[in-house]
């Protein structure tokens, strides 16, 4: 997981880390740690993340450097 991006996302939102936390119904503290890479993201919050900021599991992972979603 590249946890720069969880970090730009939030940012080019115009978001603090206790939004995006309460977004996710988490603590901040919980938050900070995975976007600073200290806890491993879970996949649920992963897909919560990819489909909040409308972008790819995979740019999330850093498997993409195209953050949009191939739509089916």
């Amino acid at each position: 997981m590249r946890y720069q991006r969880i970090r730009d996302l939030r940012e080019d939102a115009n978001l603090s880390q206790q939004e995006i936390a309460d977004i996710l119904q988490m603590h901040r503290t919980t938050y900070v740690r995975y976007e600073s890479g200290e806890r491993e993201i879970p996949l649920k919050v992963a897909i919560a993340l990819a489909q909040y900021y409308r972008v790819s599991l995979d740019y999330l992972a850093g498997l993409s450097s195209c953050p949009k979603r191939q739509e089916s």
